[in-house]
């Protein structure tokens, strides 16, 4: 049996690893902050599992580049690694909802059904919207830690995705509204 998911959880799995990685940036630099990371990553996962008795997909998947891209750095003490790791699950993200569009399979809606009641049609031109977003963070994200120091990198990881993604969900309100489904009438 599922157990159902308290409101603080999703946040602690989605953003807890992230302030880990930040604050032990802060005092320690990255490699301790990759190490956090990925520590804060399993506790997160573990913890998702103990309460619902399930790990969302999502945050399985990142655990999983977390974990290669995280080792890799650790290992080789090489941070290009940790630098490429939103590049790769941006892209994977990506690839798995243009894919399924390919495919007629619109993969945002089983995610988001029960936030969003929006028709077919919606919910393609919203999963299209996403891929490209997706694919245009991975290359925004190879642009800076090419391109800007390692302090400008952490900044844009932790606050410069976070404010884009936002912000690219709430430009697609007027999307939503337009395609949002009536409303079912209660007494039948």
């Amino acid at each position: 049996m599922k157990n159902a998911e308290p409101s603080w959880l999703r946040p602690a799995v989605d953003y807890g690893p992230l302030a880990a990685f930040f604050a032990v940036y802060l005092v320690g630099g990255l490699l301790p902050a990759t190490a956090a990371l990925m520590a804060a990553t399993a506790v997160g996962l573990a913890l998702s599992l103990a309460v619902t008795r399930r790990v969302p997909v999502m945050p399985l998947v990142t655990a999983g580049v977390v974990v290669v891209f995280g080792g890799l750095t650790l290992w080789l003490n090489d941070d290009t690694f940790i630098k490429m790791k939103p590049t790769i699950v941006q892209m994977l993200f990506a690839c798995v909802l243009l894919g399924g569009l390919l495919f007629n399979r619109m993969l945002l809606k089983p995610l988001f059904h029960t936030v969003w009641s929006i028709d077919d049609d919606g919910w393609r031109r919203l999963t299209l919207r996403f891929g490209l977003f997706f694919v245009a963070m991975a290359v925004l994200n190879e642009i800076v830690w090419r391109t800007q120091s390692t302090d400008v990198w952490v900044s844009f990881k932790v606050f410069g995705i976070l404010v884009l993604t936002f912000a690219f969900a709430m430009a697609q309100v007027p999307l939503l509204n337009r395609h949002r489904l009536p409303e079912r009438d209660a007494t039948g």
